[in-house]
């Protein structure tokens, strides 16, 4: 076998390739050809020459240019170990990490900014004269002396044990019985007959908190209670005004409850009937609700008003009706409830609420409650509220841990057949869910072909229809109610074991709501929710988290969904979008602040229009 020769780079030559050995030169180093290639390139391109400079000539006693006596130069890190390098490459992740995160906060803490609600939630008056209420209304209720001489740890200690965390100046502190919050004998016997014996944490903290004259924004699940905890003392200071001078004709409200949709307002009035009805059998006054919702005749309502009336049930369209036409006044009244606030403060709603607030003549007490209030909700109702006092159990926005939650992936398709699959998981009654008004219809008449026992409710059934299918489904005349959104919010069905979402809502709140129509009060439910390609991406996502935190079991292909911003979504202690609530994106990529937006930019254009149009003609 032949040793190889050793190969030598030789030159480009004028004279051809006959040039003998002698014409042979060293290896010319890579620095240096580089150099040649430059000087010929600006040599073709007349930029005249480049000087090579020259290699030194290696002496006795040098290696490769280097002295003997001089030290090899390895680096500025050569004296620093492997692993010490490493560590402190990953202070320098660290840190440029950590400035990436608070200059997202701070774009984050800058859109909040951009999209807050600069007007203060307060009447029209108020805000002209610039009138402001430093001290909450006082009330004639104190706690039990031994109660109230307590240590403040030993309350922080209930509070901690219920999970109940409390924000405001001088909390009144939470009572474990209602024996011990002084109600009267009746309003015990009727809880005793609704099987309700012992408190819910929201009202152990609630109720103390509402009869001391507080304001409160009250946040927990639902099904946890919190009807109780407005309606219970409105009651108690009607009775109290009562006794000390009776309502006059056309007097009153002195408390009213604004609820979101006309079911939830009926079912409030009924609870406030039924605690009235014990009071009066056992020789207390007589106290008069009104109901007035929309798709009921006027007449019946102002009947009850011309007697003099304490508290009114209302839906804001219809109060606001009412308000302009004078059939009611304000005057009185000392004590407002804004129930599934939220929806109430939320796009539509704010002005209504806003014009509503113009009525009072007075201070009043004011309370909002939900299941679901984001921080930019809670910020902005605190604008309308005197040193008030946020009552929190759990998450705002965090979904029932009583209700079982199952995810099934169902082709557009196959969903209303795979319903009949879906009805044999439990007992009834069932409540379906779904979002457009001809879906209802189509469940509807699919399951009475089928032989289900079904009824149906939404917004484009009168008022007695809608009525007359939730007593049925309340009275188990019916097996299966099927319904939209107006059903989702607040309505209490004690019984029922299974929700069904026949599709996945546009809003991760009004999910929470409807699976929260089972799980109630302390009992287990089951959820059942369709999905399939046609749902937005960033819904899923927030599906995905919110199944997490409720520790239920997530289903591979919501598992594997990924979206670019879920590295930043528990950053800065705020879970999540700080706009909306939900839990699988940021305030910078929120879908609903979007919608808000090109909605509001619409509106603008078209007023615009609107109004040049107006002057033309």
């Amino acid at each position: 076998m032949l040793a190889s020769s050793p190969r030598y780079y030789q030159p480009e030559s004028d004279h051809g390739s006959d040039s003998g050995d002698d014409d042979y030169v060293p290896y010319v180093p890579i620095k240096q050809r580089k150099m040649q290639q430059l000087q010929q390139l600006q040599a073709r391109l007349g930029h005249g020459t480049v000087s090579v400079p020259e290699e030194p000539q290696e002496e006795e006693g040098e290696v490769a240019g280097v002295e003997e006596d001089e030290e090899v130069n390895l680096g500025p890190m050569s004296h620093i170990s492997l692993l010490d390098q490493h560590s402190e490459l990953k202070k320098k992740a660290e840190a440029r990490k950590e400035t990436a995160r608070e200059k997202l906060l701070k774009e984050e803490e800058k859109i909040l900014e951009n999209v807050a609600q600069k007007k203060a939630l307060m009447g029209v008056a108020e805000l002209a004269k610039g009138i402001q209420y430093e001290d909450p209304i006082k009330t004639g209720w104190r706690p039990p002396d031994y109660i109230s001489e307590m240590s403040e740890g030993r309350h922080e200690r209930v509070r901690k044990k219920w999970h109940i965390l409390v924000e405001g100046d001088e909390i009144p502190p939470p009572i474990k019985t209602f024996r011990e919050m002084r109600f009267p004998k009746p309003i015990l016997n009727g809880l005793k007959r609704k099987n309700i014996v012992r408190p819910t944490p929201i009202q152990i903290q609630g109720l103390p908190t509402v009869l001391s004259g507080r304001d409160m924004i009250g946040i927990a699940f639902t099904g946890s209670g919190k009807t109780l905890v407005f309606t219970l003392p409105l009651i108690m200071f009607c009775l109290e005004q009562e006794k000390r001078l009776p309502f006059l004709k056309n007097e009153g409200p002195y408390g009213l409850i604004l609820c979101p949709s006309r079911e939830l307002a009926r079912q409030t009035f009924d609870i406030i009937k039924f605690y009235c009805k014990y009071l009066e059998d056992e020789g207390f006054p007589s106290l008069r609700i009104a109901l007035c919702i929309g798709g009921v005749a006027v007449k019946d309502q102002i009947d009850v008003i011309r007697r003099g009336v304490h508290i009114m049930v209302a839906t804001p369209g219809r109060l606001m009706d009412m308000l302009d036409k004078k059939m009611v006044t304000l005057d009185v009244c000392r004590y407002l409830v804004m129930d599934e606030a939220d929806r109430m403060i939320d796009l539509g709603f704010e002005e209504d609420v806003r014009t509503i607030f113009s009525f009072f003549k007075g201070q009043r007490q004011t309370l909002l409650f939900s299941a679901t209030m984001p921080k930019k909700i809670q910020n902005f109702a605190r604008s309308a509220l005197v040193k008030p006092v946020t009552v929190n159990v759990g998450r705002a926005g965090a979904a029932s841990l009583d209700v079982i939650q199952e995810v099934e992936y169902v082709k557009q398709e196959a969903k209303i057949v795979y319903l009949l699959e879906c009805l044999q998981k439990t007992a009834p009654p069932v409540l379906i869910f779904a979002e457009k008004k001809q879906d209802v219809d189509a469940i509807h008449e699919y399951l009475l072909l089928k032989g289900v026992e079904a009824v149906a409710i939404h917004g484009g059934k009168d008022q007695e229809e809608r009525s007359r299918g939730v007593e049925q489904f309340r009275a188990k005349e019916k097996d299966v109610l099927v319904a939209t959104d107006v059903a989702s919010k607040g309505l209490d069905f004690p019984d029922i074991q299974h929700v069904i979402n026949y599709d996945m809502p546009d809003d991760i709140e009004n999910y929470v709501h409807r699976i929260g129509r089972t799980g109630r009060c302390g009992k287990t439910g089951v959820a059942t929710t369709f999905i399939n390609k046609t749902v937005d991406e960033s819904i899923l996502l927030d599906l995905k988290h919110l199944l997490r935190e409720a520790k239920q079991n997530i289903p591979p292909f919501l598992a594997t969904l990924q979206s670019e911003s879920e590295k930043y979504l528990d950053i800065g202690g705020e879970v999540g979008c700080s706009y909306c609530g939900g839990l699988g994106h940021r305030i910078a990529d929120c879908p609903k602040l979007e919608a808000m937006q090109t909605k509001q930019a619409q509106n603008i254009g078209r007023r615009d229009y609107l109004a040049h149009n107006s002057a033309d003609y």
